[in-house]
């Protein structure tokens, strides 16, 4: 117990004078670790929102788009069905909140219906019961005696699709963050439909908002220019305006647009902002893959001479006359955009359409300067409770307690070293960790100096004392930290945010000061004690 091999002793060395030198890149500005030599470490603890400052944003999924736009699917696809078959209706529509309904004019008919109907049905996994991993459709089609059909979704599919749509939407959100080349940035889901997004170091959060808070549903589709846009839409059509109206405050232009798509937005592969050559204009080019690029040759072949509406969010971007044939899978997108504007659309393309819109729920800027404030605090709430902590202990056991202050400072470098290298997210509650931990890795100096004393106080000599001390403390100090460690996993597991980093800050120094208490302190103890052989220990 009382007794250190050599390699033992160049192995704690070691393990403390790297940790000296993982934790000095913290101190620097990243641009300046960044000129550093190769062989240098460069991992810094990331400062996190609330010390950097940034844009905090809650979101939320409007999965009841999803819902609307697989009902109006089911509308359309049983008016192609039914008009194939030649099976007369009525009353077809979206029928209460999550059904279609219509009529038959030939209830004799209906069996037939049904089966083509449930044509329209998509498969949903079932993991309920015994019904474990079995195929189900989504449909439940009802049908009455008197030629009445009612088609609902069922709850599984309800449940499945707001699942998938959330977890499109996280993937969704990355990629237009990752796009718009933000550093670090914290997106995760909150709750059922709820995801939140800190973003450290943006200067400019309405931006991002913007990016956000467009669905980027891209769809072209042809324009009908036999209907009137001042009338009522015709069957299999509907009016929208354009994006931005040809004259300054005048009324945007509106379009008579099939509902048909004949080529949709997910078949992109790429899309970049650039200029026109004739016009000098900002354009955004883009380009389809095979499956895409094949589509869309067929439809400027069969409409030549034709408007070719391209549709973003239901707003018109524009509607150029089809040429000639455009047979390379790609095409420009013109629209007078601003060079900010192209770049954004490049982006939304690029990174794809959110399957359902998102709305800001709850939105905090903090400031860089506040961030700064909040550093500078916290500094000085470390510096002030070290020097109390080192004050204290060295009044209360002396020798002893300087042997536990120099574990301390060891335990706090040892802590923004574990930091630096898993390059952890440093917050305002990390700081309180930071200080909680200062008290935390002296009670176990604390525990082991008054068994000594103890021990000491039977007649015991210094070595037999020290000995029983350390043997006697050990277990005590193992329970209190294991405890604290589970508090701090579920806290982990639980949290989000800055309550994470508080637990892996309280983690770390917990682990830590375990190997300061209980090794460094007893190192330090048994060199001075074979040095000086005492026959009174100073406690």
């Amino acid at each position: 117990m009382m007794y250190f091999a050599p390699w033992k002793i160049a192995l704690i060395a070691v393990l403390c004078i790297a940790s000296v030198i993982f934790s000095i890149p913290s101190f620097f500005p990243a641009a300046q670790v960044a000129t550093w030599p190769n062989w240098l470490p460069k991992r810094q603890i990331s400062l996190g929102l609330d010390l950097r400052g940034g844009a905090h944003l809650l979101l939320e999924v409007d999965t009841g788009v999803v819902l609307r736009e697989r009902l109006e699917a089911v509308v359309e696809g049983a008016r192609n069905e039914l008009r194939q078959a030649r099976i007369g209706y009525t009353n077809l529509g979206v029928s209460g909140s999550n059904g279609v309904a219509l009529r038959l004019r030939d209830p004799a008919q209906a069996e037939q219906a049904r089966q083509l109907l449930a044509k329209l049905g998509n498969p949903v996994q079932s993991t309920a019961g015994l019904g474990f991993g079995a195929a189900q459709t989504d449909l439940q089609i009802n049908v009455a005696a008197d030629g009445q059909i009612r088609m609902t979704l069922s709850e599984a599919a309800l449940q499945e699709r707001a699942r998938s749509a959330v977890t499109q939407s996280i993937e969704i959100v990355r990629r237009r963050i990752d796009q718009t080349g933000v550093a670090e940035p914290t997106i995760q889901r909150q709750g059922n439909d709820r995801i939140l997004v800190q973003l450290p170091g943006v200067d400019d959060p309405e931006r991002i908002k913007r990016l956000l808070g467009t669905t980027a549903k891209l769809t072209f589709r042809m324009v009908d220019t036999n209907a009137d846009p001042n009338m009522p839409a015709p069957a299999g059509t509907e009016i929208l305006e354009g994006d931005k109206p040809r004259v300054p405050n005048a009324p945007a232009e509106r379009f008579v647009v099939k509902r048909k798509v004949e080529v949709a937005g997910d078949n992109l592969v790429d899309a970049q902002a650039g200029y026109d050559q004739r016009s000098g204009q900002p354009i955004v080019s883009f380009r389809f893959d095979t499956v895409g690029g094949k589509r869309f040759a067929e439809i400027t072949q069969q409409s030549v001479g034709l408007p070719f509406a391209i549709v973003l969010d239901n707003k018109v971007l524009s509607a150029p006359v089809i040429r000639e044939p455009i047979l390379g899978g790609s095409g420009q997108i013109s629209g007078n955009f601003s060079v900010t504007e192209a770049n954004d659309l490049a982006v939304l393309l690029r990174a794809g359409a959110l399957p359902a819109p998102l709305k800001v729920v709850e939105e905090r800027t903090v400031g860089p300067d506040l961030g700064e404030d909040s550093i500078r605090a916290g500094l000085i709430s470390i510096a002030v409770a070290a020097c109390l902590v080192v004050v204290y202990m060295v009044l209360a056991y002396g020798l002893f307690g300087l042997f536990a202050d120099v574990a301390l400072l060891v335990n706090l470098v040892m802590t923004l070293a574990a930091m630096s290298l898993l390059q952890a997210t440093l917050t305002l509650p990390g700081i309180a960790g930071l200080l909680l931990t200062l008290g935390m890795s002296v009670d176990a100096n604390v525990l082991i100096n008054e068994r000594i004393r103890e021990e000491t106080k039977l007649g015991k000599s210094p070595i037999a004392a020290m000995s029983a001390g350390f043997s006697r403390a050990f277990s005590t100090i193992f329970d209190a930290n294991v405890t604290t460690l589970i508090k701090m996993a579920l806290l982990y597991a639980l949290g989000s945010g800055t309550v994470k980093g508080f637990a892996v800050t309280i983690s770390i120094g917990i682990l830590t000061s375990m190997f300061t208490a209980t090794v460094l302190v007893r190192l330090m103890m048994v060199t001075w004690l074979r040095q000086r052989r005492p026959t009174l220990l100073p406690v």
